[in-house]
């Protein structure tokens, strides 16, 4: 038999997108520094493999069930369950496999690691399995599919070990992040679908959104990712504020890759051979990551109430 048909299906070039599970280790980290120790490496490295294999669990699950609608797809028309390269009943034993394993990894490292990757296999049910099908719902798409963000940041924070949960307000603000990432992937997928085919044969969503609609969304998940990442940061952290100019720079040329021409923004997965963007998001990462480390009293003391001398 040829596995390559079942590898591609599992899209194991997507488990890149995983590295959202990095910051919840480095957020634990700062909040208690004493956690950093080799142990804490390899059981966050485990619960990586945990969410890698329950994602691809889940891409399985997603072209099992989508094969039909890909057909109308430019691209996806020749994915292996389209094109009969893969069987549909060796590709569900594959979806069973990889979904025991990943989970069983993740209970191995910590029953809340475990939980949440679970929560992560439930929440690929309900994106693509009728009738909840969450995924043909203008908006509850891109809040169901980006919702994996902070599931992927307390699956990091957790595997530390850790006993208190990540900060409500950091939580909300990953998940936005990555509502206003998909809803950019959508606008992206909808300019160039509407070229070749009717958008709404390929995602049900689509009959719904137009150009205008993903825009404004777009704008309301970054200006409440703005909101909440400043509750996060005058909380706890003040020092992050040095980080909003370029955190807000990348996200605007991440829209600026998104309106171009068959846009790479619909398989996120391929931005690494965008090397200006890859550089722009290192460097935002870099800053944020030695910000959240790097004390800086003098500019706290220039977000208190300045003394006005009396005349």
């Amino acid at each position: 038999m040829n596995v390559s048909p079942y590898i591609k299906i599992a899209r194991p070039s997507h488990w890149l997108k995983n590295v959202f599970v990095m910051p919840g280790f480095l957020l634990a980290l700062y909040f208690e520094p004493s956690i950093l120790t080799p142990k804490t490496v390899v059981l966050t490295l485990f619960a990586l493999v945990s969410v890698c294999l329950v994602a691809s669990s889940n891409y399985v699950l997603n072209e099992l069930l989508d094969a039909e609608r890909d057909r109308h797809h430019p691209d996806k028309q020749s994915r292996p369950l389209v094109t009969g390269e893969a069987q549909r009943s060796v590709a569900y034993a594959l979806w069973a496999v990889l979904t025991v394993i990943g989970l069983a990894t993740g209970y191995a490292v910590d029953a809340r690691v475990g939980h949440a990757a679970l929560l992560l296999w439930i929440m690929a049910a309900f994106y693509n399995v009728p009738p909840v099908r969450m995924k043909d719902q203008p908006y509850v798409d891109v809040l169901c599919e980006s919702v994996n963000n902070p599931i992927r940041m307390a699956i990091g924070w957790f595997a530390t070990g850790l006993s208190a949960a990540p900060p409500l307000s950091v939580l909300v603000a990953y998940w936005m992040f990555g509502a206003f990432l998909m809803a950019a992937k959508r606008l992206a997928e909808y300019r160039h679908i509407i070229t070749e085919c009717n958008p709404a044969d390929y995602r049900s969503s689509f009959r719904y959104y137009t150009e205008e609609r993903l825009i404004e969304s777009i704008m309301f998940y970054a200006a409440l990712f703005a909101m909440m990442s400043g509750i996060f940061i005058t909380r706890y952290r003040i020092e992050l504020v040095l980080a909003t100019p370029v955190v807000a720079f990348a996200m605007a040329y991440y829209m600026h890759v998104g309106f171009k021409p068959n846009s790479p923004v619909q398989h996120p997965e391929e931005l690494v051979h965008h090397p200006k963007l890859m550089l722009v998001v290192a460097v935002a990462f870099s800053i944020c990551t030695a910000l959240l480390f790097v004390d800086l009293p003098a500019f706290g003391d220039l977000f208190q109430p300045w003394i006005l001398p009396h005349h």
